[in-house]
């Protein structure tokens, strides 16, 4: 089978919205950490499985995203999985870089609900400013 129809079989099995895209999870492989929620279309998962590193398409520029095309910190694909009801991706991946959020943490889940507020609970690892060159936070 060929690349291009291996992606479109894949695709097949997927419940895209009506914009044609997807809820995706990244989780780093061999910790189980969630890293972040993004979402992709059908160019961004044929990417993804063409270069083996997430792509993902952003909403707001309405374009590709490569995962790390201005942080560096790329995310490479090990796994991709489909839940149940064939709405949600997970694609496990190794974070390149440490970094997953553009806050400058680990995990763009980094806010817990704790008496009746969300607080940070994980530290900022490096500032925003020095990745982009600008803040995102």
């Amino acid at each position: 089978m060929s690349e291009s129809s291996y992606a479109e079989s894949l695709c097949a099995h997927i419940k895209w919205d009506a914009a044609g895209l997807v809820p995706v999870i990244a989780q780093q492989h061999d910790s189980g950490k969630i890293l972040m929620l993004a979402w992709m279309n059908r160019a961004a998962l044929r990417a993804t499985l063409a270069e083996q590193r997430a792509v993902y398409y952003s909403r707001s520029r309405r374009q590709l995203w490569r995962k790390g095309e201005q942080s560096g910190h790329t995310q490479l694909l090990k796994e991709i999985r489909l839940d149940c009801d064939g709405d949600a991706v997970l694609l496990q991946v190794e974070q390149r870089g440490g970094l997953a959020c553009h806050t400058g943490r680990r995990s763009c889940f980094y806010r817990r609900y704790e008496e009746r507020a969300w607080r940070a609970v994980e530290a900022v690892l490096k500032d925003p400013h020095e990745i982009y060159g600008r803040s995102r936070a």
